[in-house]
């Protein structure tokens, strides 16, 4: 699958209690040559904003669960702050899956098992082990219940380096009425 790089500035302000973290980093386009838009759209910096106002109209029942797709996309963060220990720049190609469950427990499952996924590729494709993990708090993707992550060991620097996460959003992200 594949959703818009330009987000609506409407979409965010519905989410604005989760990418509050993200406000700092936004590129947004507000000049069309040399008119102004009428409503500033931002370049994308994640994609729960665009995926889940589809997924709303998408889902009308439980059986219509599970939901799961994935996509390859570019994304863009304006970041001031040293990204250190990741290696990206601005603008920087990810992949990306987005499920929807009909329980807590089902989405679950599926975090551990995407998880676990990202670490068969490190480990059994790439020939580099990995430590999989919970971040804390504070490293949590912003308006998830909690994020997983590989991370691969730097001998050189004794540090380590995040290689892939897999986030539990729980409902953050589908509030009633959000994408009304």
């Amino acid at each position: 699958c594949y959703f818009p790089m330009f987000i609506p500035k409407a979409y965010l302000e519905r989410e604005k209690d989760h990418l509050d973290d993200f406000a700092p980093e936004l590129a947004m386009v507000t000049k069309f040559g040399d008119k102004d838009i009428d409503e500033p759209v931002a370049i994308r910096p994640t994609s729960e904003t665009a995926m889940y106002a589809a997924y709303s109209k998408w889902v009308q029942s439980h059986r219509d669960l599970p939901i799961k797709l994935n996509q390859w996309c570019s994304v863009v963060r304006w970041e001031v702050k040293q990204t250190t220990p990741f290696l990206r720049t601005r603008e920087f190609l990810w992949q990306e899956g987005h499920t929807a469950h009909a329980d807590k427990k089902s989405a679950e499952e599926e975090v551990l098992v995407i998880l676990d996924l990202y670490a068969q590729v490190y480990e059994n494709l790439l020939a580099v082990p990995v430590i999989r993990g919970t971040k804390t708090k504070a490293e949590t993707f912003p308006g998830a219940d909690y994020t997983t992550t590989v991370e691969a060991f730097i001998p050189a620097t004794g540090r380590a380096i995040q290689g892939a996460t897999s986030h539990h959003l729980g409902q953050n992200f589908s509030a009633e009425g959000m994408f009304n």
